[in-house]
């Protein structure tokens, strides 16, 4: 059998989720797997948080004969210790590691001698096809000629660039029945509806933003499920788990508008009673197109303007100007959705005169949620390039760099952070939205949380 794993969460690290929610790329590997007959069981130890003596245990009643381990830098040394423990019980059992670091930095999994195979991208169909060889026993040198496969031979690294899949509708519905739904976080403050769950509608990006290492992952051709395919996964989510909200993973998910209408056509059709955020840029919206969407269910839409300074959203090649994304949050607001968004601190060469200014504009532009991140340099992505080849940094935890350059550090991000989160949250607009839409004594009530949080 075949024992899909995630890793603990990291240790004493900022940057862990805040919400626990499902691991849909594991669900989908899973139910790949089981179309292709093999048995599978899923432990996400990122939502259990269980001991290495118990997943050792895990590991011993399943006895498998492959443990797949999904692995982001920010859990690399957890996984590492997993892989280990696996080994420990099963010597026999092969290990294969995936997800968005083995696909970055493949060399540095397979320096780990409990690491046997890194499925590099999209695992769908990588993981059918290695685990076939595995279970017949073929040679390493056969294995090493698989797509998005990487591995030793005879202590070199060999690997294959991975195939991606064209026709996403191929891809099975995630096996969330292999999952604990029931203890996940199946709520979002962006939507009113509940229990809410994910539903991944593309992959792949075609823009180029430099802090962002999708594409490494992905791809840079957008590939979507079809506007159907999705409408089939809303009708079986709503009939096995009762989802009432659905939050659509994927970062443009305007990019094709007829696509766009069309799903939003089908849903209407459907009689489908879900409410739904979903995440997209500005420049990739319009009136007309935002109608379509709300009347089919949505909610809120989340756009990463991720500065207020032109030249660091030249620095980031976000290739939007501030005008348009004003625009598009006004247009949000004539249409009745509401707005999330996120400002990153702490790009390599801003001052503290682009970050005012980021607060600026996040002010402006009043969305209904905005968070302020402190921006922390990951593999895969340009940026990352320019901070480790520059040094630009002053801690690495996992291959995550937190920058320092000679206008700022960690801490003092972190004392601008908090400081522009309590500001925007208790400003006079931002109450004021918030009495539209939940009440005077809601406002009230978030208004002194944050008064005594931050006294």
């Amino acid at each position: 059998m075949i024992l899909l794993m995630t890793s603990a969460p990291p240790l004493k690290s900022p940057w862990g989720m805040a919400g626990k929610l499902p691991p849909l790329g594991l669900a989908y590997v899973a139910a790949a797997l089981e179309t292709n007959g093999f048995n599978v069981e899923i432990f996400d130890n990122y939502l259990l948080n269980k001991s290495i003596e118990e997943v050792k245990m895990e590991v011993k009643k399943h006895s498998p004969k492959i443990v797949g381990i999904s692995c982001s830098s920010l859990t690399f040394s957890r996984c590492i210790e997993t892989a280990k423990a696996v080994k420990e019980v099963v010597p026999s059992c092969k290990v294969v590691v995936g997800g968005p670091h083995p696909s970055y930095m493949p060399e540095t999994m397979l320096k780990h001698q409990e690491i046997d195979y890194v499925i590099i991208g999209e695992g769908e169909q990588a993981i059918v096809k290695l685990a076939t060889a595995i279970t017949k026993a073929k040679q390493v040198t056969a294995i090493a000629k698989i797509p998005g496969v990487a591995c030793k031979i005879d202590d070199q690294i060999v690997k294959k660039a991975p195939a991606f899949i064209i026709d996403l509708d191929s891809v099975p519905i995630p096996a969330r029945h292999l999952l604990p739904m029931q203890m996940y976080d199946r709520a979002l403050p962006y939507l009113s509806a509940k229990p809410v769950d994910t539903i991944s509608i593309l992959r792949g990006c075609p823009y180029n933003c430099s802090y962002c290492e999708t594409r490494e992952l992905w791809g840079k051709t957008c590939r979507a499920f079809s506007p159907r395919r999705i409408v089939s996964e809303l009708e079986h989510m709503d009939q096995n788990y009762g989802s009432k909200g659905i939050y659509f993973v994927g970062d443009n998910f305007t990019i094709n508008k007829k696509r766009t209408t069309e799903l939003c056509q089908l849903i209407r059709n459907s009689r489908l009673d879900f409410k739904w955020i979903c995440e997209t840029r500005t420049d990739l919206i319009s009136k007309d197109l935002l109608e379509e969407m709300k009347t089919a269910g949505c909610q809120t839409i989340f756009f990463g303007v991720e500065s207020g300074s032109p030249p660091i959203l030249q620095k980031l090649n976000k290739n939007v100007n501030l005008q348009e994304v004003e625009q598009a949050f006004k247009l949000c607001k004539q249409v009745g959705i509401r707005t999330a968004t996120s400002f990153m601190l702490g790009i390599p060469g801003e001052t503290l005169s682009d970050m005012k200014a980021t607060f600026k504009f996040a002010k402006r532009i009043q969305a209904d949620w905005c968070q302020f991140n402190i921006y922390v340099a990951c593999p895969g992505s340009k940026l990352y390039d320019e901070v480790v080849s520059q040094g630009l940094y002053d801690q690495m935890d996992n291959y995550l760099a937190r920058v320092k350059t000679k206008d700022f550090d960690y801490e003092m991000l972190a004392k601008i952070q908090r400081q522009f989160q309590k500001d925007y949250q208790r400003s006079p607009a931002r109450l004021i939205r918030v009495i539209k839409q939940e009440g005077f004594a809601s406002a009230l009530n978030k208004s002194a949380k944050i008064i005594f949080r931050n006294s």
